[in-house]
């Protein structure tokens, strides 16, 4: 019962400032530009019809994008996976907007509705839109990036263990004279070299560096390493 109003309120917390910054844009944008006629309005009435653009265009896009999306939505979905394609969803709000603006200036602002206002119409109720799709294209990016890092985490988190864990188990070196078996910590190995028919080990040994001599071939050695990643042969 409580997962309905806990996603609604994420998603105005969400969005609100987003949608009052394209509103404000809007109301600012007509306001200085004057793409509409106010001549019927002094200073402080301008200023309030104006400012009704503004809340048309929030309104729709606070009801389309959030409310809508809310009341529809089975409770088992996650809240900001669109209930519809999202062009038919931008299309939804182009139009809403686009029809109330249209009625706002014909019934409100007395304006006559001529083919001039109407495309004006049409382009700046298309702005919200353009800046809500760059922001969804955005935070969708901003989630492809922050999975793909955690997963570079989650792998090299994996690879620094399994590393750690070879490198704390030993290895049995075995010569050709069975009594000359050497057994050391992967992690102590510095150096493994040919020594004419024998083979060096260089090892640390607490603060000290040994060497250690078996009779085998370096070939030999080389394929009981070969499963420690940590080993190449430089040459």
């Amino acid at each position: 019962m409580n997962r309905k109003p806990t996603g609604l309120w994420f998603q105005i917390k969400q969005v609100a400032g987003l949608y009052l910054g394209i509103s404000l844009g809007i109301f600012l944008f007509i306001l200085f530009i004057q793409p509409f006629p106010s001549g019927n309005f002094d200073f402080n009435d301008r200023f309030l019809f104006v400012a009704g653009f503004a809340a048309i265009v929030y309104m729709f896009l606070i009801r389309v994008r959030i409310f809508l999306r809310w009341v529809i939505r089975d409770k088992e979905h996650i809240y900001d996976e669109p209930f519809i394609h999202l062009g038919i969803e931008e299309f939804v709000i182009w139009l809403l907007c686009s029809v109330a603006t249209s009625f706002y200036l014909q019934y409100v602002g007395t304006v006559n509705i001529t083919f001039n206002i109407t495309f004006k119409v049409i382009i700046i109720c298309l702005i919200p839109l353009l800046i809500v799709r760059f922001y969804d294209r955005f935070k969708l990016l901003k989630q492809e990036n922050e999975t793909l890092l955690r997963e570079k985490e989650s792998l090299q988190q994996s690879v620094h263990d399994y590393e750690t864990d070879n490198l704390n188990k030993s290895i049995e070196f075995i010569s050709d004279n069975i009594n000359e078996n050497v057994v050391l910590q992967l992690s102590d190995i510095i150096l493994v070299k040919s020594a004419d028919n024998y083979v060096e080990i260089i090892c640390q040994e607490g603060t000290e560096i040994k060497r250690r001599i078996i009779r085998s071939t370096l070939k030999s050695v080389e394929l009981q390493l070969k499963p420690y990643s940590s080993f190449i042969r430089c040459h």
